[in-house]
């Protein structure tokens, strides 16, 4: 078995507006992360078991990297993760206010893109194109 760290060509990045409080960033990191299971299949790792054989739920076969930046710094990795067309998740301000996911889907469609309050973005592909879109975010402490 290769002692060496396995690299991947790959990269999942949550994006956080730097002025959330810490419950938020959490709450925000876990939903947007979340939704690239189902759409990109292959982030998924095997199912995981212990030496009794009790078993667990699989999770993302790679890190996932959470970085901050200004609103100002989101509004531009949005723009740049939509010029990608990478998959991407959004999370805005007006999902603190809502309690279920018909009420979040609709507090997200009833804001035109350029609008959007954005709080936090996630997103997965190629390491380059990821830090691209990522350009000017700093590394969560």
């Amino acid at each position: 078995m290769s002692t060496e760290p396995l690299r991947f060509d790959t990269k999942i990045a949550v994006l956080l507006r730097e002025d959330l409080e810490t419950w938020q960033r959490l709450n925000v990191t876990a939903f947007l992360v979340s939704g690239l299971g189902p759409e990109v299949p292959e982030v998924i790792g095997e199912p995981y078991e212990d030496a009794d054989g009790v078993p667990y739920l699989p999770m993302f076969r790679q890190p996932v990297l959470v970085f901050e930046g200004t609103k100002e710094t989101l509004t531009a990795a949005h723009a740049r993760v939509l010029s990608r067309s990478l998959p991407r998740a959004v999370f805005t301000g007006d999902l603190f206010t809502t309690g279920n996911d018909r009420d979040n889907r609709a507090a997200v469609r009833a804001v035109p893109t350029d609008a959007l309050d954005l709080v936090g973005l996630a997103v997965y592909g190629p390491r380059n194109a990821v830090d691209k879109v990522l350009k000017g975010a700093r590394m969560h402490p």
